[in-house]
């Protein structure tokens, strides 16, 4: 392959062993969170520390090399992307990319540091966000974040409007939690224009004394329940990511449901996740990983072996997540150690 590098970058493509095009890159700049909400983390987290962390520096080589290699996409994340100090100088430091092979930059915040940052992230080239958002209940979400405030993510949104950002909702719908405000979820992303996404709870990491079997909702059954009270029609629209759309009669906004548990959809799959410590998970669901830290911190590394790195690192994705829904056990599989936050959402 070095030889390919050294000819003609603009050739190479990032192909998987099942001739799946990767052409997305979510990448994780930190695993703190200014919220605890108990479907995702232990009330009580430990960090990491400050040197395990990548430097801006690093994830900016790591970014132009997947750009090299055909990435179109790059979605920032967390835990929470816009509470890690410098923030924006990232993305400034990417923003060039967007003038030659980057198509899109973007993020997925909890809102809460959007009045700070919304007017600085669109002068940086983010065009569309996704804000991950459970409840419109105040009481609710403080149960839900443990220390959280609802009007401190509303004001965020509206800043974030008022900035020309293009808005998502995110939802993981939670039984016995939130699934009795579908209906207001809907209504308010309608008057609003925001596009709004479904997620069912995922298995990742110990979230302490919480049991997800207890809250897991099938999007499959609330598909059903809302088509009962809204009139829907399935479309082929994607946004790159692993949610089915659909549209509502008579209002612009889109409608996503993303089934990792009831519905698997990894057929399409054309992204990888990389955590803020530098280690590439070519599968959410999956343990396999490749370490980038390691060799960005070799003196002797160059850009052809971070190439031929992330190269080799494709051919090892696997076909498809082990998360699963057993109806029969009543038992969620596919239980994955580490955090969310930590491998970015």
């Amino acid at each position: 392959m070095t030889s390919q590098v050294d000819k003609s970058l603009n050739k190479i493509r990032l192909i998987d062993p099942f001739n799946r095009h990767i052409t997305y890159l979510r990448l994780s700049v930190t695993d703190r969170c200014d919220l605890r909400c108990t479907y995702c983390m232990s009330e009580k987290m430990t960090f990491l520390s400050k040197k395990e962390v990548l430097t801006f520096e690093e994830m900016y080589k790591l970014c132009t090399g997947f750009i090299q290699l055909g990435i179109k996409k790059i979605r920032i994340t967390g835990g929470e992307p816009l509470v890690r100090k410098g923030i924006i100088d990232f993305f400034e430091m990417l923003k060039p990319h967007l003038a030659s092979d980057l198509e899109e930059l973007t993020l997925t915040t909890n809102g809460t540091q959007l009045q700070k940052y919304a007017g600085q992230l669109y002068a940086n080239g983010v065009r569309r966000i996704n804000i991950s958002l459970d409840t419109l209940d105040p009481e609710k979400f403080k149960r839900i974040t443990r220390v959280g405030k609802l009007q401190d993510v509303l004001l965020g949104i509206e800043a974030a409007r008022d900035a020309n950002l293009k808005i998502k909702i995110n939802c993981v719908a939670l039984k016995n939690i939130n699934e009795d405000e579908v209906d207001d979820f809907i209504t308010w992303c309608i008057q609003k224009g925001y596009d709004l996404t479904f997620i069912e709870t995922m298995p990742m990491g110990d979230i302490g004394n919480e049991n997800r079997l207890n809250h897991f909702l099938s999007l499959e059954e609330l598909k059903k329940n809302i088509s009962s009270k809204f009139e829907l029609e399935d479309i082929s629209f994607s946004s790159g990511g692993p949610a089915r759309y659909c549209k509502f009669r008579g209002a612009d906004i889109k409608l996503g449901f993303i089934t990792p548990l009831s519905h698997n959809f990894c057929s399409s799959c054309n992204r990888v996740r990389m955590d803020a410590t530098g280690i590439l998970h070519q599968c959410l669901g999956q343990s396999e990983s490749v370490d980038f830290r390691k060799i960005l911190r070799d003196p002797n590394f160059t850009n052809v072996d971070l190439l031929e790195k992330i190269g080799r690192s494709i051919k090892q994705k696997p076909e498809k997540h082990s998360f699963a829904y057993d109806f029969s056990k009543e038992a969620i599989e596919g239980q994955i150690n580490r955090h969310m936050s930590l491998t970015g959402g």
